[in-house]
């Protein structure tokens, strides 16, 4: 049984981090709906739809700050990206050295507050705006969304 292989570019930025879903599953297997039953090597795999937030499926505490966080650490990853901008210099406009601005790029933004990545959003140039409104559920929601 010889194995097929495939030609993939990656961009810099991508690589180690993007694996095809294909090299996961076996070679004939068909896309079915979410909650549906598949075989794959004669084990039963259930599909289930996930809420939303990584965080909460995974039964972390505070799931919501650390959903915020992440959307707000992936929004500094694609601004200093886009500006092309290497840790050195990001590091420069952030006020923090290039080690914490490396920890930062690979999402890892636990040694750093809501507030302060809101800084470094600004210090990159870009303005936040906080809407404060009343929900409809017993408990409001945190988001982030950018235009």
């Amino acid at each position: 049984m010889s194995r097929r292989t495939k030609t993939v570019r990656y961009t810099a930025g991508e690589i180690g981090r993007v694996r095809l879903i294909e090299d996961f599953l076996p070679a004939r297997t068909d896309l079915v709906p979410r909650g549906r039953y598949i075989k794959v090597r004669k084990r039963k795999v259930r599909v289930e739809e996930g809420s939303g937030n990584v965080f909460a499926d995974l039964g972390l505490p505070n799931p919501e700050h650390k959903l915020l966080k992440a959307e707000l650490t992936l929004q500094i990853y694609k601004i200093v990206k886009a500006r092309g901008l290497t840790q050195t210099q990001a590091g420069q406009l952030l006020g923090i050295k290039q080690p914490h601005v490396s920890t930062l790029m690979r999402n890892r933004a636990g040694n750093f507050s809501i507030g302060r990545l809101i800084e470094f959003l600004t210090a990159l140039g870009h303005d936040v705006e906080i809407t404060v409104k009343p929900t409809r559920k017993a408990q409001g929601e945190m988001s982030v969304v950018m235009r």
